[in-house]
């Protein structure tokens, strides 16, 4: 009983810190890594019995880097929880005909969305700024999805949005994008790759200075394409200098964005590192290829440290890009597409 108590007590408390996180404070960062860690260690039988497999010497980390990295198929089976709680919702990741589903149980929703806000007001303003369009399926179509549920809170916070959500019908889309404009208002557009390219061949318009970020999913929809032609054929359909880019997952509820190039940047809540491809144990070196690894201080009530079988570079400013994935993982998201601009 005093364990429970123990651990309800400190989750608040870490939870008030990572709020507060700034996206340069990397010492604040790294001591709330190392603090999570060993609460995770003791209080995540799942992740306490992976580190034990490799006899990991808990007491001998001192640095965020060397903290052990779950794999991120454990999602897949396993109910990774942090302590004992009944989820109030589940994200699932979408997959395709006859994959096996990552599930990512929520402690509390309301955490997750001040997370994803906290990520948005540091990289595009307040979201009420904005009139925010989907090109998704809608909310009630895929409430298992985080990213609609990210996009469905973001929205919510502009009491003028008219219907914002759209997948196929791009007429009704453009006649919306039209009468935002006409009223003046700030836009953003965030799509799934497929639909942005299906949209673009089909109806092209012009966008000029309307933020677009493509959040990547080509889901054998299309042929694959690098990024970099990706973000070419939106930019001429619909006369843009720039294509923004989201990186996330089911699996973490902190993102990172990119305003360009195809280069993303970590939200104050995450940091990535760097592993060797045929050692998943081993750290990789900065700016060469390397599988990523994920720290998400949002992922406090599960599992904060993941190893994702994404294959991309880090560079000393703590942005990176994201170049495939491994051999022989899921296709899904934006993972789908390799290195450009």
């Amino acid at each position: 009983m005093f364990i429970v108590i123990t651990f309800m007590k400190e989750i608040p408390l870490l939870k008030k810190r990572i709020s507060a996180l700034s996206r340069d404070d990397s010492s604040a960062f790294n001591s709330l890594a190392l603090e999570v860690f060993h609460l995770q260690y003791t209080y995540n039988d799942i992740y306490r019995i992976y580190c034990d497999l490799f006899k990991v010497h808990t007491a001998a980390i001192f640095r965020a880097e060397d903290i052990p990295f779950l794999p991120i198929s454990f999602f897949k089976n396993f109910e990774i929880k942090s302590g004992s709680w009944d989820a109030s919702e589940v994200f699932r990741s979408s997959g395709t005909t006859g994959m096996e589903r990552s599930q990512h149980f929520v402690k509390c929703i309301d955490w997750y969305y001040e997370i994803c806000l906290k990520g948005f007001l540091e990289f595009y303003g307040n979201p009420s700024d904005y009139n925010i369009i989907g090109l998704l399926p809608s909310y009630s179509e895929r409430p298992d999805s985080s990213l609609i549920s990210m996009v469905n809170m973001l929205q919510s916070k502009n009491p003028d949005d008219t219907e914002s959500f759209f997948l196929e019908d791009y007429a009704a889309l453009n006649k919306t994008i039209k009468n935002v404009k006409l009223n003046g208002r700030k836009l953003l557009i965030i799509g799934v790759t497929f639909a942005l390219l299906d949209w673009a061949e089909k109806l092209p318009m012009q966008l000029k200075s309307t933020i677009l970020l493509e959040t990547g999913g080509m889901k054998g929809r299309k042929e694959e394409l690098v990024r970099s032609e990706v973000h070419r054929q939106l930019k001429v359909a619909f006369q843009l200098d720039n294509i923004h880019s989201e990186y996330g997952m089911t699996e973490l509820f902190s993102q990172a964005y990119s305003i360009g190039n195809g280069f993303f940047y970590p939200t104050s809540t995450m940091r990535v590192y760097p592993r060797q491809i045929t050692d998943p144990l081993t750290s990789g070196k900065i700016s060469e290829q390397a599988a990523i690894n994920v720290i998400d201080l949002g992922n406090i009530d599960t599992c904060s440290f993941i190893a994702t079988d994404d294959v991309g570079r880090i560079y000393p400013d703590g942005g990176f890009e994201i170049l495939g994935r491994l051999d022989q993982s899921d296709i899904r998201g934006c993972n789908l597409m390799f290195a450009g601009g």
